[in-house]
C-alpha cells in the first residue's frame, strides 16, 4: 500500500500539472473575464484539497494527544521525559540557527534581488498580511490552553502538547491506578492510525486538485517572473537537506541513509499539498518503522511542529533579504546578524498562525526600514515556495526524532520499507 500510494500521488501530481496548465492555456486570453473564469474553476478544484486537509485536521488533535500521553506514560519517569525534552529543544535551536544562517549566506551569495531596482513604495503601502496574528506576549500566554476542548477544536498543537504533558506525567505519578486509562489511550491511538489509513487513500485526488487549481489560476508565467529567486531558494533547501542528513549521519551512521526512503511518502505528500501538517500521521508511522520508539517520536514530533520548522526558518532570512535587495537597501553585516537573531526568537511563535512565515517576515521588515509591501513581490509564488518549505519541515523533524532516539540509545530494528504500514505502531505504542 505504501509503495502504491506514493506512485498514485506522483500520478496525481503529473496529471495536475497537465490539466492545470492545459486549462490555463485554453481559457486565458489576457482579459479580466478569462481571469475570473480561471479563478472560479480553480475554486472548484480547491474544494477537493480543502476537504482532504480538513480530514487531516480531523485526526491531528486526537492522534497527537493519544500518542504523546502513552509515550510519556511508558517513559517511566519524569527524569527521562526531561532528558528527552532538553535534547529535542537543543537540537531544534541548533537546526533553526543553521537554517536561518544558511538562508542569510545564500541570499548574499546568489543575490536574487539585486538588479531589480524597484522604486520604494509609499509609506502607507502594506502587504495585506495580518501582522496582528503574531505577538510575542500573546504567544507566551497562548501556550497554556484555557480549555482543552477549545484547543482540540482549533487544532492548537502546542496547547495540546502542554495538556498532554500534564496528563502523561500525572499518569506516571499515579502508577497502577491509571493502567486502564493508558490502555484506553493506546486503543485510541490505534483507532486514529487506522482512520489515517482511510484518509490517506484520498491523498492522490487532493494532490491532483491542488496542483490543477494553482496552475489553472496562475499559469506557468508566474514561475518565470521570479524564476531566479525560486531557483536559488530551492538550491538553499537542497543544501539544507544535505546538511541535516549529513549531521544525522554523524549521530546515526549509515542507517541514516535509509531514513529518506522511509519518509518519502510523507515528504511527497507535504510537498504536493504544501502542508507539513498533512504529512504528520504518515511521518509518525514512518519513524516507527524506521526504528524510532513511539514514546520518543510521539513526544519529539509534536514539539517539532511547534519549534522546528527548518524550511520556514531558511525562507525567513532568504525572503527578507531578497526584498531588501529588490529595493536597493543595503544592510550591514551587523544588521543582518540582528535580523537573524530577531527571526530566531519571533519564529518560535508561529505555530498555528496562518501563512506563518509571511506573518513573521511582515512583522520583522519594518524593524530594518524595509518596505513591508515588498511581500507582494513574493506572494504570487509563495505557494510554490511553501511546497518546498513544507517538505523540508518534515525531513527536519524526522531527522530530529531519529537523532534524539539515538542519543537515548533506543533505536529499534528497522522494518521493511515497502510494506503496508501498520494500523497501529508495530512495537506497541510503548
Amino acid at each position: 500500500m505504501a509503495k502504491r500510494l506514493t506512485f498514485f500521488i506522483i500520478v496525481g501530481l503529473v496529471l495536475g500539472l497537465i490539466v492545470g496548465w492545459g486549462l490555463h492555456l485554453a481559457i486565458d486570453d489576457g482579459t479580466p473575464s478569462s481571469a475570473a473564469t480561471l479563478t472560479k474553476i480553480a475554486g472548484y478544484f480547491s474544494i477537493l484539497t480543502t476537504l482532504f486537509l480538513r480530514l487531516i485536521k480531523m485526526i491531528i488533535a486526537p492522534l497527537v494527544f493519544s500518542t504523546l500521553v502513552v509515550g510519556i506514560a511508558h517513559m517511566g519517569d519524569t527524569g527521562a521525559l526531561g532528558r528527552v525534552g532538553l535534547r529535542a529543544v537543543g537540537w531544534f535551536l541548533s537546526a533553526s540557527l543553521l537554517s536561518l544562517t544558511l538562508g542569510l549566506i545564500l541570499v548574499n551569495l546568489f543575490q536574487p534581488g539585486v538588479g531589480l531596482n524597484l522604486p520604494l513604495p509609499p509609506v502607507t503601502a502594506t502587504s495585506g498580511v495580518d501582522q496582528a496574528a503574531f505577538d510575542i506576549a500573546k504567544f507566551v500566554t497562548h501556550v497554556v490552553p484555557a480549555s482543552m476542548i477549545d484547543a482540540m477544536a482549533q487544532n492548537e498543537i502546542l496547547q495540546i502538547v502542554i495538556f498532554s504533558l500534564f496528563v502523561g506525567v500525572a499518569i506516571t505519578a499515579v502508577g497502577e491506578k491509571a493502567a486502564p486509562l493508558v490502555k484506553a489511550t493506546e486503543a485510541l491511538a490505534a483507532v486514529m492510525l487506522q482512520i489515517t489509513n482511510y484518509v490517506m487513500r484520498f491523498a492522490p485526488i487532493a494532490v491532483f486538485a491542488a496542483v490543477t487549481s494553482t496552475l489553472a489560476e496562475r499559469g506557468p508565467g508566474v514561475i518565470g517572473d521570479l524564476g531566479y529567486f525560486m531557483l536559488t531558494f530551492y538550491i538553499g533547501l537542497a543544501t539544507l537537506w544535505a546538511m541535516l542528513i549529513g549531521f544525522g549521519f554523524l549521530f546515526i551512521g549509515k542507517r541514516m541513509g535509509l531514513l529518506v526512503r522511509y519518509i518519502r511518502e510523507p515528504l511527497l505528500l507535504a510537498f504536493t499539498t504544501a502542508s507539513s501538517e498533512a504529512a504528520y500521521p504518515r511521518t509518525l508511522e514512518a519513524l516507527d518503522r524506521f526504528g524510532v520508539p513511539p514514546k520518543i517520536s510521539s513526544f519529539v514530533l509534536p514539539l517539532g511542529y511547534s519549534f522546528n520548522l527548518d524550511g520556514s526558518m531558511i525562507y525567513m532570512t532568504f525572503a527578507s533579504l531578497f526584498i531588501a535587495q529588490a529595493y536597493g537597501i543595503d544592510l550591514s553585516l551587523g544588521q543582518m546578524v540582528i535580523m537573524l537573531l530577531v527571526l530566531m526568537v519571533t519564529s518560535k511563535g508561529i505555530a498555528g498562525v496562518p501563512r506563518a512565515s509571511l506573518v513573521v517576515i511582515a512583522a520583522t521588515l519594518p524593524l530594518f526600514k524595509i518596505p513591508e509591501a515588498g511581500l507582494l513581490l513574493i506572494l504570487a509564488v509563495d505557494h510554490f515556495l511553501d511546497m518546498g518549505r513544507s517538505a523540508t519541515n518534515v525531513i527536519g523533524n524526522a531527522v530530529a526524532a531519529s537523532v534524539v532516539a539515538r542519543w537515548e540509545g533506543t533505536l529499534d530494528p528497522i522494518e521493511p520499507v515497502d510494506v503496508e504500514p501498520p494500523h497501529a505502531p508495530s512495537r506497541g505504542v510503548a
